[in-house]
């Protein structure tokens, strides 16, 4: 029995380390060549966490940038969403031709942010970091299902150059990355193994 609490405790342990598929830190200072403008820290994203809540049907969008987010400057956060139909893929020339999406998100440095054009939520702003909840509601499926949707950051300022893209040239979705996943049904076929061998036992006992 004693094994079987050190297993289920592991296991809890690698469901909750599952979540760290779900963020990305990004270089400090990676701005892209072609971007035109004051290169200020907060257009220079250091981190960005996608979080899907089943209980609430709601998204959580968190980012880091590299210095405190300044409202007079006018910069936008521009989160592109892939729900299943993502088609649109417009960074080619940018060095960025896998940023898909069909949704876009933009959450401005006052903490106003728009879906589709609907200015409906209001982002949380302290200092280097922004985080916005996005209801389910606002973000429809047409193919994922809502763990599997894909997001991208990218900030831009107020003459709309992009400064960067997090992540490069890819996608992060709210579930853990596959690798994980297997990890996670390997130990609960151990656990199984474990509960049917302790069973054997205990009748061996009884017997």
């Amino acid at each position: 029995m004693r094994k079987l609490l050190l297993i289920a405790v592991a296991l809890s342990a690698l469901s909750f380390g599952a979540a760290e598929a779900r963020s990305i830190s990004d270089p400090v200072g990676d701005f892209l060549p072609t971007f035109v403008g004051a290169k200020t820290p907060d257009l220079d994203v250091t981190g960005f966490t996608v979080d899907y809540s089943a209980a609430t049907s709601s998204f959580t969008l968190s980012a880091t940038l590299a210095g405190a987010i300044n409202p007079a400057e006018g910069d936008v956060y521009v989160i592109g969403a892939d729900t299943g139909t993502g088609t649109l893929h417009p960074f080619a020339a940018l060095g960025e031709p896998d940023v898909l999406f069909n949704q876009v998100i933009a959450v401005a440095q006052t903490g106003v942010t728009t879906i589709a054009g609907k200015p409906n939520l209001a982002a949380t702003i302290s200092g280097d970091m922004f985080s916005v909840v996005v209801p389910l509601a606002d973000l429809p499926s047409t193919g994922f299902t809502p763990e599997f949707y894909g997001f991208n950051l990218w900030p831009q300022n107020a003459a709309k150059s992009i400064s960067d893209f997090a992540p490069q040239n890819a996608l992060l979705a709210a579930a853990p990355e596959p690798g994980v996943w297997a990890m996670m049904m390997v130990g609960f076929a151990m656990v199984g193994f474990a509960m049917r061998r302790a069973k054997g036992g205990l009748k061996a006992v009884v017997a």
